[in-house]
Parts: structure tokens; sequence; C-alpha cells
């Protein structure tokens, strides 16, 4: 009758040491693993949060990209102008034959002759100019094509007979988005004059090759660049901004996952969609607590957080000093609470989720390993007892 009380505490005693196996740390583990101790002293390695209120308001207010909120959503000018490295091409006509841009009259087919005279297109060079025959070099960059037409046939009066001119911008160049990434035909792509929302333009490209709900829309304009999940943009259609020339559109596949270890019902890496889920949906996915091995007071999440957010979560904490912050946050899913809590925690592409073993699930294992070693001998005993 002493010996499974010795069992027991025996049991109680190994079940902490690290001789046992185990899919990974225990709660008492990471929570005191927070900090470690060095001769030097005492050093922080992580930082561990309670899931409260207050965290998951923190986290709410944490600064998403927004196009709109990026780039404004101001409709171009209708008029587009003329920039360095367009190409342009320049027509001329003139009143009468024998000026400088007709032909001769010809007499004997009664005709006229040609009245114009197309100049070859000319890229706009980088000081803005392009050059016309009898008017020299005319300054184009920033002018509208009618503007330009205006002053070539100034330039060209009382040299050709009433000369009529038209300005075509052959490559508008510098009224172009760059799409790249995820599309079917990545391009330069010309902006119309009537403007050109975000999703056009990716129309125009070809559409996405991606599926929509692991895409992501990066724009890079001047030194600002926002990225957004595509789903996102469909979905709001303040988000699908008018673009502007120069801007550079790239679809980026990004699959979002998480993973989930430890006593779960299904230990393994889970996909999501773009726009997100609550850590209420990931157990979901993750098929739950493991009825037999969990410890519903160790449910962890492991992030590295911008130092931005840990400041707000944790003014005084010591890790401040690098851009991203080791940062585990525990829910006890013992308190009724947490149920609301899971719902409202956003969680974060490559998030770690993990359930600790219960205390009693190591016990049991101290005992099967007593009962294995035991079993033999106990038989021994028992076969000996039986032949006296």
């Amino acid at each position: 009758m002493r010996v499974l009380p010795l069992l027991l505490c025996t049991a109680l005693s190994v079940s902490g040491c690290s001789v046992l196996p185990a899919a990974g740390p225990t709660a008492g583990a990471i929570v005191s693993g927070a900090e470690t101790t060095t001769p030097e002293g005492t050093f922080a390695r992580y930082e561990l949060l309670e899931i409260s209120p207050a965290v998951v308001e923190a986290l709410r207010t944490r600064p998403l990209d927004s196009l709109l909120a990026s780039f404004g959503d101001n409709r171009p000018a209708l008029e587009s102008v003329i920039g360095i490295g367009d190409f342009v091409a320049v027509s001329i006509w003139e009143a009468g034959s024998g000026g400088l841009f007709s032909g001769p009259l010809v007499a004997d087919r009664f005709s006229a002759g040609s009245k114009s005279a197309l100049i070859p297109e000319q890229v706009v060079a980088r000081d803005g100019a392009i050059s016309v025959p009898y008017a020299g070099r005319i300054q184009v960059a920033g002018r509208r094509p009618q503007d330009v037409q205006a002053l070539i046939e100034t330039e060209l009066a009382g040299k050709a007979i009433q000369p009529q001119v038209l300005v075509s911008v052959t490559k508008p160049i510098s009224q172009a988005v760059t799409v790249t990434g995820e599309v079917a035909g990545g391009a330069r792509l010309p902006l119309s004059a009537k403007g050109d929302r975000l999703l056009d333009i990716v129309a125009s490209a070809g559409g996405v090759r991606a599926p929509v709900s692991e895409t992501f829309v990066r724009l890079s304009r001047g030194r600002t660049t926002a990225t957004v999940p595509l789903t996102t943009v469909v979905s709001n259609p303040r988000e699908n901004i008018y673009l502007r020339p120069g801007d550079v559109l790239t679809l980026v596949r990004d699959p979002q996952t998480f993973l989930a270890v430890g006593a779960l019902g299904n230990s393994t890496e889970i996909p999501f969609q773009a726009e997100g889920i609550t850590l209420a949906q990931a157990l979901a996915k993750a098929r739950g607590l493991s009825d037999f091995q969990a410890d519903p007071a160790g449910t962890f999440i492991f992030r590295f957080e911008p130092a931005s957010v840990v400041r707000r979560l944790n003014p005084g904490s010591a890790l401040l000093g690098t851009p991203l912050v080791p940062v585990v946050y525990r829910v006890n899913m013992r308190d009724p609470n947490s149920l609301f809590l899971t719902q409202a925690f956003r969680m974060r592409n490559r998030d770690l989720i993990y359930v600790s073993n219960a205390p009693f699930t190591e016990v049991q294992k101290v005992l099967s390993a007593f009962a294995a070693a035991s079993g033999p001998i106990s038989a021994a005993a028992a076969t000996y007892a039986y032949t006296r």
C-alpha cells in the first residue's frame, strides 16, 4: 500500500525533468523563460503579454496599409501634357502647293500636289524639346499637344503657306504606369485621358494569375509604398484609387499561413485568406485543443511585432532597441471571457500557435514508464509466489 504514494511522489518530481519526451516547453517554462540570468545580469529574451481587452484594443489600432490613406484618390487632369521620353509625331499642312512642306504643282495631271508632310516620330529629349524643320528646337515638355501645335504654327508663319500643324503623342511614356508581378502580361501601360483606376490597369495587363485571396497589391509612388490585399481593393471601392504617371504596381502572391503546434487536434501549417482571421477561427482550423493533452491555461501565440506596437503595449520594454520584437501572447482558455477575446484577437501571417501539455499528461508519462519497467518484475514475483 505504500508503493502507490511513493510512485505518485516520484512521478510528480520526475515530471518536471527534461528527460521525459515532450512536443515542446511547458507553460511554466515559457513564462519563466521570458528572462534569462547570466553572470553579467538578467536579460529579456521576449515580451510575455496576457491577452486582455487593452491588448486587443492596442493591436486593433495597429496601422495597416491603405492605398486611399497613403496616396489619396484625386482624379487626374483631363488633358495630359507631353513629358520627357514621349514619342511625338508632327504633321504639317499648307494651304497651297509649292511651299516648304507641299509637293510641286503637276499641271498635266490637274493635281495640286501634296500639301502635307509627316515628320517621323521622335523622342522628347532631356532638354524637353523636339526638332521641327524650319522651326528649330521646340520646347514641348510640360505642354499640351494643342499648345505645341500653336507654337510650331507661329514659328513657321511667314515661311510656310498658312501652315496647320497636328501634334500626336504616339507613345506616352511619361503618362504610363509599370505593372509587374502576378499579372498575365506585365508591361508599361499608358494612362487614358479620362483617368484609370487600379483595377482598370490590372485588367489591361491581362488580369491576375494567382488566386485573388492570395494576392497583394503593392503600389509605389515616389518614395511611398503601400501594400494591401487585393480582396480589400475588390471589396472596398474606395481603395480602388486612380493611378498616376510613374506609378509602379506590383501584384505579389503571398499565401497567408500560421503554424499550429503542440496539444492541438491538428498540428500543421494552416493557410487562411488574405483578409485575415481571428484567433478563435485559427483554433477552429486547428481542430481545437486536445481534450487529453492540452493545458487550457497554456495557449500561446508567438509573433514578431514592430517596436512601435510593443511601445504601446509595454512602454518600458527592454527590447525596444530592435525594429522587430519577439512577443509571446498568452490566453487562458479556462476563463470564459477568453472566448470573447479570441474572437477579437487578429492573427498575422506566419504566427505560431502553441498549446502546452497539461501537467497531468507529464505525470501519465512517468506512470507509464514505471508500469513498463515494473511489469516484468511484478510478473516474475507473481510467478515465484505461485510456484511456492
